[in-house]
């Protein structure tokens, strides 16, 4: 299974993951955020193919996407995505 987590507040609604996302995994939401625009929101996360293209296009950083072994290694501290998230912050 695949963690696809969006942060909401990050997001300025722009809807590239909603477009480029080869599996439709998202759908805008219905609901407004803190900036006053639709986040994305997971519909389809079953058909996540961890392709992470959504990660990539969108422009804020505010899709991140984790598989269940990074997920446990996390919890261990050894996880690739305190990796990532360290690389993303030394930008």
């Amino acid at each position: 299974m695949t963690d696809i987590h969006v942060d909401e507040d990050l997001c300025k609604g722009c809807g590239l993951c909603v477009l480029f996302c080869p599996q439709k995994v998202f759908e805008p939401s219905e609901e407004l955020n803190k900036k006053g625009v639709f986040p994305p929101k997971v519909v389809r996360g079953d058909q996540c193919v961890e392709c992470r293209l959504c990660e990539l296009i969108c422009p804020d950083f505010a899709i991140s996407v984790t598989k269940d072994e990074e997920l446990e290694e996390d919890t261990h501290g050894h996880g690739k995505s305190q990796e990532r998230v360290r690389a993303q912050s030394a930008v």
